[in-house]
């Protein structure tokens, strides 16, 4: 067996290892955008600019959340550029390892030069302070999007399958959920311990500098853990036809896939709503309710109850589809905003109303991160080539666009509200507190309805919809397969031998129409009396599709041979199908590839008849089925089809 790069060929603790990493990968990914997104701008409010002069703080705070607003939203352009370039990157580290290393590295020292005041800059010199800001966040901003389009893009390159997505995709939620939880949770309890002074529960400059140093520690060091312990399967359905480059390309590219574009808008809408609600709750907690350190116990509660959401999302999306999920969901988090908004300073209240609010989230992104790497098929279907990195940078971006206008709101109502430098929970008045409450609670609920409404009305791309598009994928491979040079100059035949035991019958009159019509190439169709496929000549193992109802094989002289079971059996989603080999191993005839077990095939209402097709039959004079229709044949006996070489 020759090595391969597939996490099948892995060992137990080498899986265990692999998704372990991918798991600290994603804790400290949101450990770091906690501390950015929600965490950054309090001590941009409370503690950057203390020069005794309100007037000026309160200007100087103005200029950096808009400057940070503009160079996120700017930002975004380059983000499908990114996703472009790490498509194409090629190193013998991986594809995307090398961009999570580097971009965790340097976005981690960036983030905590940020936490400081730049040796006294902003006092002595405020302008070029903003200058010095402006070129250290646009830095930080770029390789971050590079760390964080990598990481994720990770997930359609271990799996075609949506059932296999939802389940890894649950095991990195579990590293998001700690890490976004946790963060919240220490990030008062570190400003206050390092703090010489605690400034009415919100620390000083030293005190955040420590929380800063603490997660910029942790970003470099799960980026590592990520690099060193994880693998990348490789697979022929992943090689790419045709290079994405160029404006142009890249956005026709993304503006063709309608179902990334309706899901992205979607999502776009959501992800300010939420970002704004989310940043503001330290604020509630620390100036409406006077108890900063609440926040803590409220993040602890959030942990737990998320983690058993995220636990549950497999069995919640197979019972009640992610549209449904989705909907409860939004309907959930409108509700918490309505008591949050009655909560007052009950501590009661407001927990309970911000978990309502909370949770859900980590559901919805596991909804929304599916679809959206769904859609890779989708537009390799569609546009003819495979952009996996280009279509998943689109989430990260929307993110980066909520926390981007986020801030910059947050820092607009800090002022407006006197939540600034100094500042009480007993010096906010009647008229500061309801605008706070009005930007916290009304306008993040008006945000995510429109966001449903989109969703419900336009996101076509259902779990089932995708199973149709793999299969429809399936079906286009190995026709590119060239047969060897050697094999060109030879007079005579390949010879096939049934893969299963059954009864022949011609590839024209199978239910299919792709096959049938011969569109997916030429071969033969039998319907099967025994459940065991074997290889019916020596081969490599080229394709072992997701939902193990279909496999690829190329002989030794070229032939590419799909062997096919059933149609519709890939809406299985592999129940009733054992796989027994992996891509790139060596068979030879006779060897067991598949097991499928037959009643399961028939309960679900499939038909059972096994496809056996040459995909690059073009490259052959012509073929012949050699047995008379409706014969019983054994597997890897007799000869059933035959092709012709071109000889000299």
């Amino acid at each position: 067996m020759e090595k391969v790069n597939d996490q099948a060929n892995q060992s137990p603790m080498q899986k265990a290892i692999s998704r372990v990493s991918y798991a600290f990968g994603a804790f400290g990914n949101d450990v770091f955008y906690g501390a950015l997104s929600t965490y950054f701008i309090m001590f941009v409010t409370t503690h950057l600019f203390n020069t005794g002069d309100k007037a000026q703080n309160d200007r100087m705070i103005m200029y950096i959340t808009a400057i940070i607003t503009i160079l996120r939203v700017v930002e975004l352009v380059i983000d499908p550029f990114i996703g472009n370039w790490i498509d194409r990157t090629k190193t013998r580290f991986g594809q995307f390892k090398p961009w999570v290393v580097v971009g965790g590295t340097i976005t981690s020292i960036m983030l905590l030069l940020l936490f400081t005041d730049l040796g006294g800059l902003n006092q002595s010199h405020p302008y070029l302070y903003l200058v010095v800001f402006a070129i250290l966040y646009i830095t930080m901003d770029v390789f971050y999007a590079f760390k964080d389009v990598a990481f994720w893009s990770m997930i359609p390159a271990l799996s075609f399958n949506s059932k296999e997505r939802e389940r890894t995709s649950s095991f990195a939620r579990i590293g998001s959920t700690l890490g976004g939880g946790l963060v919240g949770v220490v990030v008062m309890p570190l400003v206050l311990f390092f703090s010489v002074n605690q400034v009415n529960g919100t620390g000083d400059a030293r005190g955040w500098f420590a929380f800063g140093l603490i997660v910029a520690l942790v970003g470099i060091a799960t980026s590592w853990i990520v690099g060193l312990g994880t693998k990348e399967v490789q697979s022929d359905l992943r090689k790419n036809v045709e290079d994405t480059v160029g404006f142009k390309q890249i956005f026709s590219t993304l503006a063709k896939n309608d179902q990334l574009m309706w899901i992205a808008l979607t999502y776009g809408i959501y992800a300010i709503g939420i970002n704004i609600e989310n940043s503001l709750v330290l604020y509630y907690f620390t100036f409406i309710m006077g108890k900063s350190t609440l926040f803590s116990i409220f993040q602890g509660v959030n942990i737990v109850i998320s983690l058993v959401s995220v636990s549950i999302f497999p069995k919640l999306v197979d019972r009640f589809n992610r549209r449904r999920v989705f909907a409860t969901c939004i309907g959930i988090m409108l509700a918490g905003l309505l008591i949050f908004s009655l909560a007052g300073k009950s501590f009661a209240m407001v927990i309970v109303a911000a978990e309502m609010f909370q949770v859900p989230q980590a559901v919805i992104f596991l909804v929304v991160l599916m679809i959206i790497s769904d859609s890779v098929e989708y537009g390799q279907l569609k546009l003819g080539h495979r952009d996996e990195s280009l279509t998943l940078s689109i989430r990260p971006l929307l993110d980066k666009l909520g926390g981007a206008l986020s801030n910059g709101v947050v820092g607009q109502v800090a002022v407006i509200a006197g939540m600034t430098t100094g500042a009480t929970a007993a010096s906010i008045t009647a008229s500061g507190a309801f605008k706070f409450k009005f930007m916290m609670f009304g306008v993040p609920a008006v945000l995510l309805i429109i966001a449903f409404i989109i969703f419900w009305r336009k996101s076509t791309l259902t779990e089932k919809r995708h199973a149709e598009i793999v299969d429809e994928l399936a079906k286009t491979w190995g026709k590119n397969i060239a047969v060897a040079e050697e094999a060109k100059s030879l007079e005579g035949t390949v010879v096939l031998t049934a893969p299963v035991a059954g009864q022949i019958k011609p590839l024209s009159e199978v239910s299919d129409q792709t096959f049938a019509s011969g569109q997916v190439g030429r071969g033969f169709a039998i319907t099967p009396t025994d459940g065991k496929v074997y290889a019916p000549f020596n081969a490599t193992v080229k394709q072992v599709f997701p939902t193990r109802h279909a496999v690829g094989l190329v002989s030794e002289d070229g032939v590419a041979l799909l062997i096919h079971i059933g149609f519709g059996t890939v809406n299985m989603n592999g129940t009733g199908f054992v796989s027994f080999v992996t891509e790139g191993q060596k068979v030879t005839k006779g060897d067991q590839l598949i097991e499928f077990w037959d009643p399961a095939i028939k309960k679900a209402g499939y038909d059972d008849t096994v496809a056996v097709v040459v995909t690059n039959w073009q490259n052959f004079k012509d073929s012949d089925l050699v047995v008379p229709t409706d014969t019983a044949v054994t597997a890897v006996t007799e000869p059933i089809f035959k092709l012709h070489h071109e000889g000299k």
